[in-house]
């Protein structure tokens, strides 16, 4: 799955465009490597956002296309 549309899906970002521009603006990275919106992302990555000076660290546990709102949490571990 593309990381944009897997941070809108998790819900970690809420709109894939904004999921998009992070990427594009190198504020993400997936296992130590800086990540474009068309990456792929599969179980075991680690995903680092970088949010203003805050930096946020999750571990991919699941990848699915269309998941309800209360399951969200279970495709991502938060690491930090």
């Amino acid at each position: 799955m593309r990381l944009d549309k897997f941070l809108k899906v998790s819900r970690i970002i809420k709109r894939r465009s904004v999921a998009r521009d992070f990427a594009d603006n190198e504020r993400v990275m997936i296992n130590g490597r800086i990540a474009k919106p068309s990456t792929e992302v599969k179980k075991g990555d680690r995903i680092v956002l970088q949010i203003g000076s805050r930096t946020s660290e999750f571990e991919v546990l699941d990848v699915r296309d269309n998941v309800p709102a209360a399951e969200a949490k279970s495709l991502y571990r938060v690491i930090e």
